[in-house]
């Protein structure tokens, strides 16, 4: 079901935790389904220059989690935010199609985090239309087949370090 490069960041997953005070955190997920992420980053000078995650959920919601992380590492905010589901899955070799809910998740979870840390350091109200809009819409390939169907996302919004 999974090719060699999902098993191994299954298996091997990279970039494992939560980064103690975050720039930026994202969360995705649905408990019915089962896959709920969550992404912190640390940033420096426009650039990703930390990130970790911290997933619950099957052996894809993993290996994008950890794909993510590798994909966007150095990268600019911008940058960053180009990643998309189709990029992750890529990067990976592919899916099944069955488990592309999990690259969304993931994907998902790193834009928001990009969004919180704009909205802490000024650069936005943490409203980013292009980005909730996207979580919440989700795309064709967005359907968790375990559950009812598109996936509905909670955003949560974990603590905030002292402003």
């Amino acid at each position: 079901m999974y090719n060699e490069k999902v098993m191994e960041h299954f298996e091997n997953p990279r970039n494992v935790g939560e980064i103690a005070e975050a720039d930026g955190v994202g969360q995705v997920g649905n408990p019915v389904c089962g896959d709920i992420m969550r992404i912190s980053i640390k940033v420096k000078d426009d650039r990703i220059q930390d990130i970790k995650f911290k997933t619950f959920g099957c052996g894809a919601a993993i290996a994008t989690s950890s794909m993510v992380t590798e994909l966007v590492k150095g990268k600019t905010l911008d940058e960053a935010l180009a990643i998309s589901n189709r990029t992750v899955a890529d990067a990976l070799g592919g899916l099944p199609p069955v488990k592309m809910h999990c690259s969304n998740l993931a994907a998902d979870a790193l834009h928001l985090a990009i969004d919180d840390y704009r909205r802490r350091h000024g650069q936005g109200d943490g409203t980013d239309a292009s980005v909730k809009d996207k979580v919440a819409a989700g795309s064709d390939e967005d359907k968790c087949p375990g559950c009812c169907g598109k996936i509905g996302r909670a955003v949560a919004e974990g603590p905030r370090p002292a402003e």
